[in-house]
């Protein structure tokens, strides 16, 4: 998972990067399910949390406007919109912590942070990959924190399968078609997250997004 070289974009193409926030915001309740993330994670004051794959931050500045006591750090590998995404921190006065990281070791020690969230990334992943983000999360959790994820899932209809075949010409067949089949769930249960669930579904003009959760086993108490 360590070749940078083997990740997309967040439009797939770095000249639409700077594009990318209105995309969304023309295609998706972009605001409804991420603030559902939000509320399902349950910050509390002093919590670290890690938005992982951040992008251009909207999930870390909804977090923060509501959750100011707490402490959050943004990982993304695209340089580019991580630029976007310092500028947007302070035209809006919090503090959120980015790093770029090289798609490998997280560069945070192990049982660093309470929560971990992540919208819309792991749809750009390969299965491998998938499996070694999740590792890297559970690495970096402490015992009983958790890792939120919403990102596209089984299309929910026909409508929304069609409207999934634009996500896929854009990003890839390769790394999408997991999406369809739906194996996020699963990849996070085999991780050894507990309680790996389903928590809320929206539909989207361009596919399903869902949204997960999952435990990390506390070994002190087993």
């Amino acid at each position: 998972m360590s070749d940078n070289k083997n990740y997309i974009p967040a439009l797939k193409y770095d000249w639409l990067t700077r594009i990318y926030d209105p995309v969304l915001q023309l295609t998706m309740p972009e605001r409804k399910f991420k603030s559902a993330l939000i509320n399902q994670m349950k910050i509390q004051a002093n919590d670290k949390v890690l938005d992982f794959g951040c992008g251009s931050l909207t999930l870390s500045i909804m977090a923060a406007q509501k959750h100011r006591e707490a402490e959050f750090h943004g990982v993304d590998i695209d340089e580019k919109i991580l630029s976007i995404a310092k500028k947007k921190v302070v035209g809006v006065g919090i503090t959120i912590q980015t790093k770029l990281y090289d798609g490998g070791r997280l560069p945070y020690p192990d049982s660093y942070f309470d929560k971990v969230m992540s919208s819309l990334v792991f749809h750009h992943l390969t299965l491998r990959q998938k499996y070694g983000a999740l590792d890297e999360i559970m690495r970096v959790l402490k015992p009983s924190g958790t890792v939120n994820i919403a990102d596209f899932g089984k299309p929910a209809n026909v409508l929304q399968r069609t409207g999934f075949y634009a996500v896929q010409l854009l990003d890839g067949f390769e790394t999408t078609q997991d999406s369809v089949k739906n194996v996020l769930p699963n990849a996070i249960r085999e991780t050894g997250f507990l309680n790996a669930d389903e928590t809320g579904v929206f539909n989207t003009m361009v596919g399903t997004v869902r949204i997960f959760s999952g435990l990390k086993p506390n070994h002190s108490i087993l």
